[in-house]
């Protein structure tokens, strides 16, 4: 048996599905699918793209669908996600079989893809009470999340669809100059030091390594894993995926990685801080040597990617700050974003000097 912590919540008010028009849908288009009333509840975890569990009988399968509102430009493709675990699936098990893609905003209002259901322990700030956690299950847990990563990144890009999806040449200038100017369309708050932080970036972009797929959103909550936590039995949120330099898909890993000695307002700017900040978990530095003894990469150049990676999470945060503040969404967990922008950006000026 396996088991879900935390699995799903009921949809959130002003986020609910169109339960009748996706029924058809699903009847129509995916073989299997069983009469009966169509369940829906919601996975309560992410801040982005919205993600729901559909129940028909025994029949499972989850939905993802862009946010509530104007998103940014590029943003929650659901077409390129889908496409990605096309290509990607049939390489990397660990991500899940994608069904179907529908752009029929008559169905649900918006672009959606349907993919299968993983079952598994999803990890995020605790552990389930059925679970008695001491230091070597973090070690296990971490040790295995850098395998994974390793992995993905040992995978031949070019016998793959990404090949066609994906431009790897100047990736990183790209990157540095793309989220630059996301952050500069979603500005609201003046944040002292973001000029002198994104000046830095445009001068220190270095020489990329042999690009690799990349998750790029390599997170401990975006994994599951089985019951006694000898595999990873499921991989999520591949919307960012792409093919570049492996170091800035290991730099925001190390990002999401928070450890027990971060500063509060690094632990706590999402809410309960992850369970990474658990004794027996690697810190950061040990997930990066650990990677580095596992893939044979050169990681010298680790303090460039880890503060880019911050930066990028801060205008992530930022441009959902940003539709909250124009009345865009009232989620009232985006309040307070434009303040974990600011600590990101302060944290990210101190990763310059070192990881």
């Amino acid at each position: 048996m396996t088991f879900a912590f935390n699995d799903t919540i009921q949809v959130r008010k002003g986020e609910e599905l169109n339960k009748e028009s996706l029924q058809r849908f699903l009847k129509e288009n995916i073989g299997g699918v069983p009469d009966g009333s169509l369940k829906i509840r919601q996975f309560g975890t992410g801040h982005s793209n919205l993600t729901y569990l559909l129940n028909i009988g025994e029949w499972e399968a989850v939905l993802r669908r862009p946010p509530i509102g104007p998103v940014a430009p590029k943003a929650h493709d659901m077409g390129r996600e889908y496409a990605v675990l096309s290509g990607l699936h049939p390489y990397y098990p660990t991500a899940p079989k994608p069904y179907i893609y529908s752009d029929d905003e008559d169905v649900i209002g918006n672009p959606f893809f349907i993919m299968e259901r993983r079952k598994g322990i999803v990890i995020d700030s605790e552990f389930p009470e059925h679970i008695k956690y001491d230091p070597s299950l973090g070690r296990k847990i971490s040790g295995l999340m850098v395998d994974k990563l390793v992995e993905l990144h040992q995978i031949d890009y070019t016998k793959t669809k990404l090949a066609n999806m994906s431009k790897p040449d100047g990736f990183m200038n790209r990157q540095v100059t793309g989220w630059i100017n996301r952050y500069e369309r979603a500005r609201t708050d003046d944040i002292g030091g973001v000029d002198q932080l994104m000046n830095w970036l445009e001068g220190h972009i270095p020489v990329s390594l042999e690009p690799a797929i990349i998750h790029y959103d390599y997170k401990l909550n975006n994994a599951m894993f089985s019951k006694d936590f000898s595999a990873m039995t499921g991989l999520f949120d591949w919307e960012m995926t792409t093919v570049g330099d492996p170091l800035a898909d290991v730099g925001a890993a190390l990002s999401y990685w928070i450890q027990a000695d971060d500063p509060d307002e690094l632990k706590k700017g999402l809410g309960k801080p992850p369970a990474t900040i658990k004794d027996g978990f690697f810190t950061r530095r040990e997930f990066l040597e650990d990677y580095a003894r596992k893939s044979g990469r050169d990681v010298s150049n680790i303090n460039f990617y880890l503060t880019f990676a911050y930066f990028k999470l801060a205008v992530i945060c930022q441009q959902i700050y940003y539709r909250y503040a124009r009345g865009q969404t009232d989620d009232p967990r985006f309040a307070r974003f434009n303040q974990f922008v600011a600590n990101l950006i302060q944290y990210a000026l101190y990763t310059i000097k070192g990881v």
